[in-house]
């Protein structure tokens, strides 16, 4: 409805500009009013237009007597019914970070003006995504029992299974010069925890493989290399395989270190005598608000 009302305008502007006409306007308090009067087709507009021009004719000059506070409380008391609480509270429910873009936007829009509000947002909304692509969760997999499904590690599947000497780890987004740093970081930090000889990533919701992001892998996979560790790569899209495959580190992975899925890489693992499964029951998982998931023995 937002968009025929807009869409509305601009035809309405387009035909004023032909006949020489003053551009038309609107608000969604105007259109408040109307629906709260019952409005339900285009006649209620030529309804209100021609009260309108009495209102100009006759009552202009009794009307430019009113405080203008007067005409406000008018178009506040209808605007009131714009707002939805049981919609704030839906946003409340599925993610807490879009309430508080959202409460920042309704803020900015009571103090500053509709047009200041809704920019404060938009840059407020970039700010929060630029953080996200920045700081991207680097997440630990443990596998439910009795099944191929990978997922992240939680306290709320204790039963869930991993294994001694293999790290299972996934990234996902864009990796690029701005974030490949913070996700090396993390990485290294579970490394230094869990300890293991053979460090598993999955890449399969990585899109995009950036060449300086590439550089810092293959600086890390030197570095796993010289303390015995082996770099497995894991479920690489066609873009980011090619990019791999180009690279030095292609070479140096070969076959046996790009493995199709999570499964595949976890029974070349089990092939090669890696150690069996443990359960989550006998470790802790913590997650810290750097997004990191460590991993403590007992």
């Amino acid at each position: 409805m937002p968009n025929r009302e807009v869409l509305a305008t601009g035809l309405a502007n387009a035909g004023a500009a032909v006949w020489g006409s003053m551009p038309a306007g609107g608000g969604t308090s105007q259109t408040a009013v109307n629906r709260r009067a019952g409005a339900r087709t285009q006649l209620a507009e030529l309804v209100t237009a021609g009260a309108t021009l009495l209102t100009l004719m006759l009552l202009a000059g009794p009307m430019g007597l009113m405080p203008q506070a007067t005409l406000a409380g008018v178009v506040i008391i209808y605007s009131i019914g714009l707002i939805e609480l049981a919609g704030f509270r839906g946003i409340l429910r599925i993610r807490r970070m879009e309430l508080v873009w959202a409460l920042v936007a309704t803020a900015g829009v009571v103090l500053l003006g509709t047009l200041q509000g809704i920019l404060v947002a938009i840059v407020l909304s970039v700010l929060a995504l630029a953080q996200q692509v920045a700081n991207p969760p680097v997440y630990l997999l443990v596998r439910k029992p009795g099944t191929n499904v990978f997922r992240p590690a939680s306290e709320e599947h204790p039963e869930d299974e991993s294994y001694a000497d293999l790290l299972l780890l996934r990234v996902e987004g864009r990796i690029f010069f701005l974030n490949a740093a913070r996700i090396g970081e993390k990485i290294r930090s579970l490394v230094e925890q869990w300890k293991p000889k053979v460090v598993a990533i999955d890449l399969s919701g990585v899109f995009d493989l950036e060449y300086t992001a590439l550089k810092a892998l293959i600086e890390a996979e030197k570095r796993l290399t010289e303390r015995g560790i082996s770099l497995w790569l894991v479920g690489l899209a066609p873009g980011v395989l090619k990019v791999v495959q180009r690279s030095s580190l292609g070479n140096t992975l070969g076959t046996d270190g790009l493995h199709f899925n999570l499964e595949i890489a976890v029974e070349n693992y089990l092939g090669l005598g890696g150690n069996g499964l443990r359960r989550m029951l006998d470790v802790k998982v913590l997650e810290p608000p750097s997004g990191v998931l460590e991993w403590r023995g007992p």
